[in-house]
Parts: structure tokens; sequence; C-alpha cells
């Protein structure tokens, strides 16, 4: 066979070396042979190479004539590669000096090729042991060759080849097993190399993201759950920062898919990735119903470890709703964040603004191929024609749940909203005989032959609590005429026989004067009857009777007295009025800041709709309902901001 190599590589000596220092190489490499398992037959045939090498060398008269030959050669073919002679009988010999001599490529190479037909040895021969460990030794050096000059996925070429010769002849399981644990160590580095190449490589592209999903199902997921400590190619802290090093050369949308996938397999990480990924590509999309799903996907969440608050946040601030973000940003866990918001020198709202922004820039957009973290801007997104339909579409979907037929504005506990969304029209249509100017949004959604529908399951315990009262009171008015206030029941027994009861409501336009509340720190005595006083403006109003500028000015924000305006106009247009019965029976606080403050809120609960005609067209069974009230601070007096289902 043709060996490619020359005396002095073969030896192991520089050209420049004398005679003494190559008879001491000599010595050296025929003490010290291969000691991996090779024959004594072929370490035989290695000494006399090495022996004919040397006395070539160590001849004067020879060396020149070599080394005249090896320099013809060059410059006839430059780009040629020296090669000896060898005796099919020294051909394995040859091939571990050659191996030796750091050429593993060449070397496993022709080994393979010595293992395979025509050139075949004979079963169970020397000559077959030799070379079939020959190829794995040669494999696996060559494969680490490659790995230092980063060329990874050609490293993991040579091993599978290498693997699938083991195989084949079936001898060496422990080598087989080296070559294996090599292609496993190697399976990060290959996706590092796939996928950080060019996009217009995207058979490579592809091959990565599988090799990348593999690799993390092995590992049961971005927490390592399953991996072994004695078997996993990379620690848990060396793999998040690997991780972390791959995740710029992967699409928003890549992310999203890939970390959807891992979540399903059991993997919180991934879901907080979810959300990450979700809300970068819905910011720089432009498309806020992404957003939407981040939101819904951070509920899922089960991690103790991390505050959702922050997260749900922002969210809910770039969905436009402010008053819920708000909340979120008052239930925060970490003293430092609190302390922050505490001293930034804007308003509330603009340490939330300031906040969102940093989130988004640090924590958000970087990681990903196509999205540039740099340059956030809040004012373009709210300005975007698409995100403001969408913003405004959440609000007409909150104010029918806010302003639902009951007069409730408590959705949550209303048969109307077990419609799904997609049931409502997305643009606002006009009953016959309903002023536009004055129909709430819920009225402009929903026909009235809808509510009355929706009423008839509720209409017996009602009507049952109104005779009761009425003979209580031994009223003789015809409720045509001015109808009975009705006591508010308790839904089931009360657990202690002292825990305060709904009390009936003032007679018409015989709402209570309130003072407005100045106290720089209100006890929780003050909002309740704050709460109290909204709650019998409301039902005033919504009776036909009070007046809700008047009633509720000093109470709430003109939004919500607004809101009553528009709701009591309505039902006048439609020659409808509402009895409300509603007694806050308990408030704990939620959040206190010195411009806002929240508490929950125990309130006992019925209604119903009349007609002109004094007919009940809809009713509410008495219930308790829990509530959040948002209170802010309007200079010196405490008003009412909004108020949201739960607590």
């Amino acid at each position: 066979m043709d060996l490619p190599i020359d005396h002095f590589r073969l030896l192991g000596v520089s050209p420049s070396s004398d005679a003494q220092a190559i008879l001491r190489k000599l010595q050296s490499r025929c003490d010290h042979p291969p000691d991996q398992g090779f024959t004594h037959e072929v370490l035989q045939q290695r000494q006399v190479l090495l022996q004919r090498s040397a006395d070539l060398l160590t001849d004067q008269e020879r060396r020149e004539e070599y080394e005249a030959a090896l320099l013809q050669l060059s410059e006839t073919h430059p780009d040629g590669t020296v090669g000896l002679d060898l005796a099919s009988s020294s051909e394995v010999a040859g091939l571990i000096l050659l191996w030796e001599a750091r050429a593993s490529h060449e070397a496993f190479q022709l080994a393979r090729q010595g293992l395979q037909p025509p050139q075949a040895p004979a079963l169970g021969s020397g000559r077959e042991a030799d070379l079939t460990l020959l190829a794995a030794l040669a494999c696996c050096d060559a494969a680490a060759e490659d790995r230092e000059l980063r060329r990874y996925e050609v490293a993991a070429g040579l091993l599978q080849e290498g693997i699938e010769l083991q195989q084949r002849m079936g001898k060496l399981p422990d080598q087989q097993a080296k070559l294996e644990q090599a292609l496993q160590a190697l399976h990060p580095y290959r996706v590092l190399d796939l996928l950080s190449r060019d996009l217009s490589d995207q058979q490579a592209h592809l091959r990565g993201l599988a090799l990348l999903n593999q690799l993390v199902s092995e590992r049961g997921g971005l927490e390592g759950e399953a991996a072994d400590a004695g078997t996993a190619q990379l620690a848990q802290s060396d793999f998040e920062t690997f991780f972390q090093q791959i995740r710029r050369f992967l699409t928003v949308q890549e992310q999203i898919d890939l970390f959807g996938s891992w979540y399903e397999q059991g993997s919180e990480e991934a879901g907080c990735l979810v959300v990450f990924a979700l809300t970068a590509a819905g910011f720089t999309r432009r498309k806020p119903e992404l957003l939407e799903q981040a939101r819904e996907q951070l509920v899922l969440l089960k991690t103790p470890d991390l505050d959702p608050m922050p997260l749900h946040g922002c969210i809910d601030l770039l969905l436009g709703d402010v008053a819920e973000a708000a909340l979120r940003f008052g239930s925060l866990r970490d003293p430092d964040l609190k302390d922050w918001f505490a001293d930034h020198p804007g308003d509330e709202l603009a340490a939330q603004c300031d906040y969102c922004r940093v989130w988004l820039e640090r924590d958000v957009l970087p990681g990903y191929r196509d999205v540039e973290p740099a340059g956030v801007d809040l004012d373009a997104w709210f300005a975007d024609r698409d995100v403001q339909a969408y913003v405004d579409r959440l609000d007409r979907q909150a104010a029918r749940q806010e302003e639902s037929p009951t007069g409730s504005g408590m959705p949550d506990w209303l048969p109307l909203l077990d419609r799904p969304v997609s049931e409502f029209p997305e643009e606002d249509s006009v009953p016959a005989g309903e002023p536009e100017s004055v129909t709430p949004a819920w009225t402009r959604q929903l026909p009235l032959g809808t509510m009355s529908r929706i009423a008839g399951a509720v209409v017996a315990a009602l009507v049952i609590a109104l005779v009761v009262q009425a003979l209580m009171r031994q009223r003789t008015s015809s409720p045509r005429s001015e109808p009975t206030p009705i006591p508010v029941m308790p839904a089931e027994p009360q657990a202690e026989p002292s825990a305060p009861q709904a009390t009936l409501k003032p007679e018409k336009g015989t709402v209570s004067a309130l003072q407005p509340l100045t106290a720089d720190q209100p006890t929780d005595d003050q909002l309740q009857a704050l709460v109290q006083a909204w709650l019998d403006g409301k039902a005033s109003a919504l009776a036909g009777s009070g007046d809700p500028a008047r009633d509720l000015a000093s109470i709430a924000r003109e939004r919500l007295v607004e809101r009553v305006r528009a709701e009591q106009a309505a039902d006048a247009a439609a020659g409808r009025s509402k009895l409300i019965e509603a007694s806050v029976t308990a408030v704990g606080p939620v959040n206190r800041a010195p411009q806002r403050i929240a508490v929950g809120a125990q309130v006992a609960y019925a209604d119903k709709t009349l007609g002109g005609d004094g007919q009940v067209l809809e009713q509410t069974e008495p219930r308790t309902l829990s509530l959040t009230y948002v209170f802010g601070r309007d200079g010196k007096e405490w008003k009412l901001h909004d108020y949201i289902p739960g607590r």
C-alpha cells in the first residue's frame, strides 16, 4: 500500500535532526509501543518499519538522495503528498505509525477500507482485530481534532461512521461505548454549530432545531430533571449558559413553538419563556392578541419562586388595562422593587410605564434572531391602529360585563356572560327606538329580548322575597306606583350570627349626603362608608329618582359617574327601571399606598328590572359578591377609581 507519510514523520523527528538524535528517537519509540491491545505480531512489524526509517536517515548518502527526491517532488507536485510504499504484510503496522503521527483522519479511513471487501481480512484473524481496534482509536482522535477546530458536525459524522463500523464488527464493545459517549458529549456543540449557520442553509438549521428538541427532551426539560450526573452532556449551570448562547440564533416564532412543546411535556421554565416569547412577538409585530395569549399562559404557570405580579402588571399595561395593572404592581413581593416604585419621581402610571419599558428592553426582547431589543417606544405601541382597535374591543367587552342588564356592574356572576365572546358583534348596533347618544355599550350590543330571556330562571326567588317583605311591613301601596325596596337575604346561612346583614335602602330621593373623604390614611370604616355611598347613589339613580351628578360627584371619578348616567338614560329611553339592594357587609385591605388604596369587599346583593307597567322583566336572587374597590386621591379627596370582580 501507499502510506501517506515520509520517513521523518513516521519516525517522529525533524528534518534537521542529526544521526544521534534519530537513534535516540528510535530507541524511545521501540521501548514505548502502543498499549491499547494490538497483537504482538503487528507491534513487531511496527518496530521493523521504524528501524528501516532510522537506517535510511542515519546513512548520510542515502539521506541526501532522499531529501533531494522530496525537494523535487515538492517542486513538481506542490499540492501532492509524499508517500511510502509498504508491502501488504506491513499494512497494519504502517497504519498504526500513521495514527501515531497524528494523521488520525487518514488512519481511520484507510483502516475502514481495509475492513471492507475485497480487502476484508479473515474472520477471527489478528489482522481483523488490529484493524478494528485501530479504526476505533483513530476515529476517536480524529473527532477530537475536529472538535478542537469547532467542526462539530464533521466530528459527529466521523463518530457515527465509527460506531456503525464497530457495530458491524461486533468485537470491541468498550471501544464502541467510548465512541457513543464522545458523540453524546458532542450533542450541544452540534446544535450550536448547525443553528449558528446562515439561514440560507435551511437544512442545517432544521437539523439543529431537531437536535435541540432532542437534547432538551432527554434532559427532562430545561430544568434537567431527567439528566443523570454521570451521563449528562453538560452540568445544569453549563447548560443554562449554552442555552442563552443559542437562543439568539432562533427566531421568536421558533422559540414560541419549542417552548410551548417543552411546557406541554412538563417544563415550567419553558412555560415562563413562552410568556416572554409571546410578549416579544406581540410587541414587535404590533399584535396585542399575542400579549393576551401571554397573559393567559402566565395564569397557568406554577412557579413558587417567581413573582408573577410585575409580569402581569406589564402585560396588563400594554393591553390598556391600567386599573388591573395598578393592582398587580400594588401586590409586589420584592421589597426593593416596592421601594423603587415608592421613590419614583413621577406619578404611579409614569413609574409603571418606566418599569415596563425597562422590562421589555432588558428581559423580553433580547435573545431572538429576528427581534431588535433596543428602542422600546410605548407611545408608538399605543398609537398603532391595530393596537388601538384591539384595546377598544377589550374595553367594549369589559363594558358589556360592567354594565350588565342587572345594573350591578359585577360581571362574573351573571348568566349573560356565559356566552362566548365570539357571539358578540365587534361593531356597535343600535336597536330601534334607543338613541345612540345615550345608549351604553352593553345595550347597543345586546337586544332587549335576549336580556329578558336571561331573567326567567331567577324570578321566583325574588317574588317570594318581595311578598314576605310586604307582609312584614304591612305596606298597602302599589308596587306599580312606588316599588318597595327588597331586603337582601343571604344565599346561605351565615356561620356567625353576629355577621352584619344587608340593610334596606333609603326611600326614593333620600340618598344621604356624604362628606368628602380627605383623611391621609382613611380607616376601613371610612372606606366602607364610601363604597356604601357609591352603591346607594347608583341604586337611587337606576331606580329613576337620583341624580348621579349630585349624589356621586364627591364619591367617584367622572368616568364612573358618566357610566351610571348613561345607564340611567338608557333605562329611561327603554321605559324601564331597576331596584337594587346592595349592602357592604365587610371590607379588608388589599394594598395601601400614599395615593392609592385597594380594599376587598363582601357585598350582599339582589336586584330586579321593572318595565314601564311595573312588571318584573329580570331579577337576580340574593347573593354575596366579592369585589375589589380601588380608590385614588384626587387632590385632597379620596374617590372611587374602579371596581373589579374578585379579591
